[in-house]
């Protein structure tokens, strides 16, 4: 007899009902109404001036989202980035690190660890090539890296949307196929923060097959760019879609995705028309273990997840990174040039 599926927990039932609503949602909306208060008198402190704004000598740009969990905000820099550094504008990154041992400033180095820095810190440095800071105070983390890169035209923040005391002259807001949820506020449903109308400095993204939420915005394209070896990942080495193609038919192959959303990962494979027995862990897993059989004929990996292991911690086992290209839209080029020229009115920005 095959085993029985693990029967569903509570916080199973409640991720369910943070997009439907329910019985168990209701029963928490006066924590969500007690919460909502707490955020309506801490944006009040900041108006009336008892709580500060940092003050920053570049601009910021907050890539965030109202709803919990992953929405695709990595991917999502990692692209802006990339335009960033076509108009000639350098960029550093700012980041709380989840996940990671410790609250301190810390800058992202070639000797940092995902347990140090976090994973997504360390994979943006590594893939985007910007230099990093993480801290709990993202203000103190944006001083620290201008401080030792005097030269960054404007500071891109990975998350951080709630984080008030952070200036910000721009926001990218990233929305999946979740959209708003149930509309609730935490812990009744999924949002962080009452959602409001557009505004001139808000830019939407769509990790979507189609617009999730009534805000304009632009349909963001992903695909999978492609594999490469683990040890050529570490070694900076660019990922083959025939390399990918290649391991169709092959046995015993395992897809491992310690993200938000593994089930997306494992559908772009099958997609493909890879068979891969799919093992999905929790979001930012530590990988203090291998977690995949002894046997595996092989082992395909998300970037989030190969961060975190040096090659010589899989042995003999074929392990392949699976990178993704991600693209955020037809037109969101434009508006981000036009969002550009407002910030750097006096500066030539490429075509």
């Amino acid at each position: 007899m095959s085993p029985s599926p693990p029967r569903p927990t509570l916080a199973d039932r409640l991720q369910r009902e943070w997009l439907s609503g329910g019985a168990l949602s209701a029963a928490l909306l006066p924590l969500s109404w007690l919460y909502a208060g707490l955020l309506a008198l801490r944006r009040r402190a900041y108006r009336l001036g008892l709580m500060q704004v940092g003050a920053l000598p570049v601009p910021v740009v907050v890539v965030g989202n109202w709803i919990v969990g992953g929405a695709g905000k990595t991917p999502t820099t990692l692209a802006l980035l990339d335009l960033l550094r076509a108009r000639g504008l350098s960029a550093g990154v700012v980041s709380r690190g989840y996940g990671r041992d410790g609250r301190e400033v810390r800058l992202v180095g070639p000797g940092s660890t995902a347990n140090e820095v976090g994973d997504e810190p360390l994979l943006i440095h590594l893939r985007g090539r910007v230099p990093v800071a993480v801290g709990a105070d993202r203000v103190a983390a944006a001083r620290a890296l201008l401080a030792a890169h005097p030269c960054l035209d404007l500071l891109v923040s990975d998350d951080g949307l709630q984080h008030w005391r952070l200036p910000r002259a721009l926001t990218l807001l990233v929305f999946d196929e979740r959209g708003l949820g149930n509309g609730r506020l935490l812990p009744a449903g999924p949002l962080r923060q009452p959602p409001g109308p557009p505004a001139p400095d808000q830019l939407v993204v769509y990790n979507a097959p189609r617009a999730s939420t009534g805000l304009p915005g632009f349909l963001a394209g992903r695909r999978l760019a492609g594999a490469v070896s683990l040890a050529g990942w570490w070694a900076g080495e660019a990922p083959s879609m025939d390399g990918l193609l290649a391991l169709r038919g092959r046995p015993g192959l395992v897809a491992v995705a310690g993200v938000a959303r593994p089930q997306r990962f494992f559908d772009m494979l099958a997609d493909l028309g890879l068979q891969c027995s799919p093992l999905a862990l929790p979001d930012h897993a530590d990988y203090a273990a291998l977690p995949w059989p002894a046997d595996a004929a092989g082992v395909l990996l998300t970037e989030k997840d190969a961060v975190k292991l040096p090659p010589e911690r899989v042995g003999a086992t074929p392990v392949w990174v699976v990178t993704l290209d991600f693209a955020p839209g037809a037109g969101f080029e434009a508006a981000l040039d036009a969002q550009l020229q407002r910030l750097f009115p006096s500066r030539w920005i490429k075509d």
